[in-house]
Order: C-alpha cells, then sequence, then structure tokens
C-alpha cells in the first residue's frame, strides 16, 4: 500500500517485470540441461522460499508495533470517529461479501487442482491436509486464535491474536498517558521507544523486499524448467479472480454508494477523483496519493475536515483492496488444494483479512506482507505457503496496483458520507 522510503530509479514493480523475464528465458532455454536440473535447479526454487520465510518472521512484530504506534498516536474525534468506523466496516463487509460470492461460485482454485505439486513444487506425497481442522460452529473457529498466553501469537503466527494482543496492550499504554498527563514520563519513553522500533523495523522489512526480484528470478526460473510455460496459464485465472474482484466492488459498489447515499454521481466520483485514482495506480499507494485525493474531493465540493479525516486518518482503515485481495487468495489456493471449507472456516478468513488489511497501514507491500499470515488462518500447510508465495509475487505487482486505485476510491468514499449531513461554509481552497 505504501510506498517504500525514498524513491527508486528503478520502481520494484518493473525490477519483479525483469526478474520473470529472465527466469522466464533462464526455464526455457536451460530447464532441460543438467546443470539447471538436480540440486542446482532445487537452489534457484530456494531462493523465493528463504525471503518467504523472513517476510513471515518479520510481518508478526511488525504487525504488532505497527498497531501499537498507530494507537499511541491517533488523535481521532468521537462522533466523526465512531462514524469513520461504522463506514469504513461497512464497506469492507461489502467487500468481502463480493469476494466470497465470487469465490463460491466461480471456484477459480479448482483450475489448480491435481496441479499443486508442479506449480508450487510441493514435493509428491506430502501432507496437503488443513492446518486446521474446521469446526462446525464459526465461534468455535475464532476461540481457537484466542492467546492463551502473551507468547503464544508470537510463536504460531496468530495473526488474530496478535492484533487482539496489540490492540489490548496500545489502548491500555494510551489509556494510562493520559491518565498519568505530564507524569507519565516513563509511559513516554515507552511510546517513543515502540515509534522507533516500528521504524526500525519498516526499514529492515524494506531491505527485505529489495530481495524480491531476486526470488522471483529463482522460482520463476525452476518452475518454468520443471513444468514449462505452462504455469502463466494457470496464475492467469488467478490474475482475473483477484481483478474481478476489486472491480466489482471499485466499479459498481463505490460508484452507486457515493450516487444514492452521497449525492455524487458516477461522473462526479469517477471523474473528478481520477487523478486520484490514477495517481494511486501508478504509484502503488494510496498514503503517497493523499495530496491528491484532498484535490480531488475539494474539487467534489466535500469539506476539509471530511476529506482530511477520511484520507489522512481513515485511510489507515480504508484498505478494501488489500483486506478483498487477501481473503480471495486465501479461498482461491483452499480450493487448489481440494479443501472443501465451510462458512465457518471461511468468516475466520474474513476476519483474519479485516483485522491483517487495518494492521498493515503505511507498511511497504502491505498484501505481500500479511498474506503469509492470512494464508495460515485459512489453515493453509506451511510449505504450501512457503512455496505459493514467491509463484503469485509474479503477477503481484499488477494486482497491487488495482489494490491501491481500490484504496483510494475508498478514501474518497468515506470522505463523501462523512461529509452527508454536515452544512459547512464555504471553506478556503486546501492548500
Amino acid at each position: 500500500m505504501q510506498e517504500a522510503p525514498g524513491r527508486q530509479r528503478f520502481p520494484l514493480y518493473a525490477q519483479v517485470l525483469l526478474a520473470v523475464i529472465c527466469g522466464t528465458t533462464l526455464g526455457v532455454v536451460f530447464g532441460q540441461e543438467p546443470y539447471l536440473n538436480g540440486l542446482r535447479n532445487e537452489q534457484l526454487g530456494q531462493l523465493g522460499l528463504w525471503v518467504v520465510w523472513i517476510l513471515k518472521t518479520l510481518a508478526v512484530p511488525l504487525i504488532f508495533f505497527a498497531i501499537m504506534d498507530s494507537l499511541i498516536r491517533a488523535s481521532l474525534p468521537l462522533r466523526q470517529g465512531a462514524k469513520l468506523i461504522t463506514i469504513c466496516l461497512i464497506n469492507v463487509s461489502v467487500a468481502m461479501m463480493i469476494g466470497l460470492t465470487i469465490m463460491n461460485l466461480w471456484e477459480p482454485g479448482k483450475s489448480w487442482h491435481g496441479h499443486v505439486e508442479d506449480l508450487l513444487h510441493v514435493v509428491p506425497g506430502t501432507s496437503l491436509k488443513p492446518a486446521i481442522t474446521p469446526s462446525e460452529h464459526p465461534l468455535e473457529d475464532l476461540l481457537v486464535y484466542i492467546p492463551r498466553t502473551i507468547a503464544d501469537p508470537f510463536r504460531s503466527s496468530n495473526i488474530i491474536g496478535v492484533v487482539l494482543l496489540a490492540l489490548a496492550l496500545g489502548l491500555t499504554l494510551r489509556w494510562a498517558r493520559t491518565k498519568m498527563g505530564q507524569a507519565g514520563g516513563a509511559l513516554d519513553r515507552i511510546a517513543s521507544a515502540i515509534e522507533r522500533i516500528y521504524g526500525w523495523m519498516v526499514t529492515v522489512l524494506w531491505w527485505v523486499i529489495l530481495t524480491v526480484p531476486f526470488a522471483v528470478f529463482g522460482v520463476v526460473a525452476h518452475v518454468v524448467g520443471k513444468s514449462g510455460m505452462g504455469v502463466f496459464s494457470a496464475l492467469w485465472i488467478f490474475l482475473v479472480a483477484m481483478l474481478l474482484g476489486l472491480a466489482i466492488h471499485a466499479l459498481l459498489y463505490y460508484p452507486m454508494v457515493a450516487w444514492i447515499v452521497g449525492k455524487k454521481s458516477p461522473r462526479v466520483y469517477v471523474g473528478q477523483g481520477a487523478d486520484a485514482i490514477l495517481t494511486g495506480m501508478s504509484c502503488n499507494s494510496s498514503l503517497a496519493t493523499v495530496p491528491i485525493t484532498l484535490r480531488c474531493l475539494e474539487r467534489m465540493r466535500v469539506s476539509s475536515q471530511s476529506a482530511r479525516l477520511a484520507a489522512c486518518v481513515g485511510t489507515n482503515l480504508n484498505n478494501d483492496g488489500i483486506t478483498l485481495y487477501e481473503a480471495m487468495a486465501a479461498l482461491f489456493l483452499a480450493h487448489a488444494l481440494g479443501y472443501d471449507l465451510p462458512m465457518s472456516k471461511q468468516i475466520v478468513i474474513v476476519v483474519a483479512s479485516i483485522i491483517a488489511g487495518a494492521g498493515v497501514a503505511g507498511i511497504p507491500e502491505a498484501g505481500m506482507i500479511v498474506l503469509p499470515l492470512v494464508l495460515a488462518a485459512a489453515g493453509l500447510p506451511d510449505h504450501v505457503i512457503v512455496a505459493a508465495i514467491p509463484l503469485i509475487m509474479t503477477v503481484d505487482w499488477i494486482i497491487a496496483r488495482a489494490r491501491s486505485a481500490v484504496n483510494v476510491m475508498s478514501d474518497m468514499l468515506v470522505a463523501i458520507l462523512l461529509d452527508v449531513g454536515r452544512t459547512v461554509p464555504s471553506e478556503k481552497p486546501l492548500s
């Protein structure tokens, strides 16, 4: 979601695309040669696995400190904050309904069924059974993720437990600082330490993300060399499924609600918001697009208070694009493995996706970072998750741009809805 610190002369998506081209070429030309088969070919595939393991290891503490830092520093009026959260919950619930409907009616993941070993290079005979057996009641599935001890969520990479723990500690620290006022010197130092640790972890994470093109290169070369070019026809189905869900939510639901509830016609909402939408898509960051988003909302005659609340504060919650993608990807891979997920387990995936989407605000390449944790919440085995992520990375750079555009459109819609019923005097243009 967020742009990396500093600008790159050669952006990450271009590096990934180059890695795909080079890896494909190597796999096609030398796929049957001895020096690319056997152990050395295995080592190429291991490049991607190492990167995913590091990302998965970093993701849990990163999300924990991100939420703590956000709670400590956030300043939100109670009434407007409640309205903001309600709007965001409604929007993300609709996104989840769209995603579940597509995945349950179409079931595109079944196109990979029977080919998982070849596509993901899972060793034949390895257990592909769910890591977590679903129960008959959704509440029982959710209770599994409630942490029993403070260390438990970190040991098991339990995204739901990590977020609940971060919320509890963050709110407690915020309350204690407010209560103690000027006397809370020790608590201020703790808050400052949390902010610094979060900043350090984001920096380390970006160093790891810089190795993603090498991971993609190794995985593509390995898979194409082993399975041929047919792997891209399978990835095409994954890409279309993800983009379909995002397009329905962004191009049908958002304009309809903006028109019916917010009294902004599609010509106003999409037409005057096009600059922000295209900027978010091009730079792959809804946060970096905030100044353009504010300008577009000003042209739509949305009050500056609602615009700033939605685009500056609410952008931490308006992550419909990431949330929808995480849930759909988890269900896609579950169907590919032949899992018959009951609705109770799908609800767990939805909850994990919503929590993850809210917890990764401001983190570079957020969708990629939390995907392993959401897949784990879906019950996918670790070896399948580690093998699937590098393959998905080859098309994720396309989906990521669509996610950013959806997040920008979400920011604008929330601002429009926050403004409903407000009578605002003429205001100075936003600077």
